[in-house]
């Protein structure tokens, strides 16, 4: 009698199990830049959320970045207090509202993000030139949903 195919065996699992590999992959490349740098774990994250919303012509105030990384009002001041005193962000006034304060990445912090970072995204950049439209939309469509998934599994 056949044995039946093991789990890790169907294409899906599969490809779960490697999406896993990467996501950790990621967590210690992410460890290492934090680690050589001085920063805490939730500083990198920090940057990206500002760097995203720098991106999208979006304002981060701090209690929007606290709302981002899933951090209380004191441990979002404490972090902002300490990212500034790296040189890492800066507190200015709103462009749309100057009663609001925003929180501003430095350049200093993009450049050195990109310092070690940058070979990583040209890489990633590079293999997805290799795919046609139909599949970036798939692969778009996939981490779109698994990130759905995992920010409503909370």
């Amino acid at each position: 009698m056949p044995t039946p195919p093991s789990p890790d065996a169907v294409p899906e699992l599969e490809i779960v199990h490697l999406l896993r590999a990467v996501t950790v992959e990621l967590g210690l490349h992410s460890a290492r830049f934090a680690s050589r740098n001085g920063m805490h774990p939730t500083d990198v994250r920090a940057l990206i959320a500002l760097m995203d919303a720098r991106r999208a012509g979006e304002e981060m105030t701090a209690g929007r970045l606290g709302a981002v990384l899933g951090i209380n009002s004191a441990g979002t001041t404490a972090l902002v207090d300490r990212m500034e005193r790296a040189g890492q962000v800066r507190r200015v006034r709103g462009e749309r509202d100057r009663r609001r304060v925003v929180i501003e990445v430095e350049e200093r912090a993009v450049e050195l993000g990109r310092a070690f970072f940058g070979p990583l995204i040209e890489r990633s950049v590079e293999l997805l030139r290799g795919y046609d439209e139909h599949q970036l939309a798939a692969v778009r469509g996939f981490l779109g949903g698994v990130r759905e998934a995992a920010a409503g599994a909370g």
